[in-house]
């Protein structure tokens, strides 16, 4: 690891000790349901080398994680037919999402779930839901003041939601936070508990030596910024976990 590997490294090494927090551990999925498993943005915009403007430049061991994750996740519960929200991130070419350049524009292609998951748009027990803003609870709300999402909890019934996506502490926390707001007072019933899986969340890399050249960049430390979302998740009440399971029916 050269000098720049080490510095962050120790970054993020500091960061853990001033800003600590203990996961949930482990999450075990109860044999007769009563989880929902929600997909935040796996599309090709955030998550596939090259597709556009918020997409890895690179190969990223971090996104590759979370999408192994969520084909893992996603295929257990497809094979016990458990419900399925799959948000995808898709804007029209003339709104713009600022502070953030063009992404995920419809015909593009950036807009669609990446290759690995393309199989669950067959599944019935899975719902797409194309978002156009951020926080992906705020883009459930209706015209007459509905909300898909809790539509879609109150439907089967989902006391857990398992979270799993891009980014950790941008789309994943802005769900996370709503939604839990939301539960508070009792907007979706009967939702108890946000579960935020941290293998199967990932967020972006933006070095500071590379931000530094860009004229109104934010610098975005992948693994500081990752931590940091779990972190602000857990202090807004969902729980955080680093392992998830299944456990053996009877």
């Amino acid at each position: 690891m050269g000098s720049e590997g080490e510095a962050a490294a120790a970054a993020v090494d500091l960061l853990r000790s001033q800003v600590p927090f203990q996961t949930d551990g482990e999450f075990v999925l109860p044999p007769r349901g009563g989880v929902g498993l929600v997909l935040v943005d796996l599309c090709n915009g955030f998550c596939t080398v090259g597709a556009g403007n918020l997409a890895p430049v690179a190969p990223n061991k971090q996104i590759e994680k979370m999408v192994e994750e969520a084909a893992r996740l996603s295929k257990l519960f497809c094979e016990r037919n458990w419900p399925i929200l799959a948000f995808l991130d898709t804007h029209y070419p003339d709104k713009p999402e600022p502070p953030y350049p063009p992404h995920c524009i419809i015909g593009t292609g950036e807009e669609n779930i990446v290759p690995e998951l393309e199989w669950l748009e067959q599944k019935s027990n899975v719902s797409i839901k194309r978002k156009n803003c951020i926080d992906g609870y705020i883009s459930c709300i209706e015209k007459d003041g509905s909300n898909v999402f809790a539509d879609w909890v109150g439907k089967y019934q989902i006391k857990t939601v398992l979270v799993l996506g891009i980014c950790t502490d941008i789309c994943v926390l802005d769900f996370a936070s709503s939604t839990l707001a939301a539960r508070n007072i009792g907007r979706v019933p009967p939702l108890q508990d946000v579960v935020i899986y941290s293998d199967g969340c990932a967020t972006y890399d933006l070095p500071v030596e590379v931000a530094m050249n860009i004229k109104g960049a934010l610098a975005h430390p992948q693994d500081l910024m990752h931590h940091m979302g779990l972190y602000m998740a857990k202090g807004r009440g969902a729980k955080v976990v680093d392992k998830v399971v299944l456990e053996p029916s009877e």
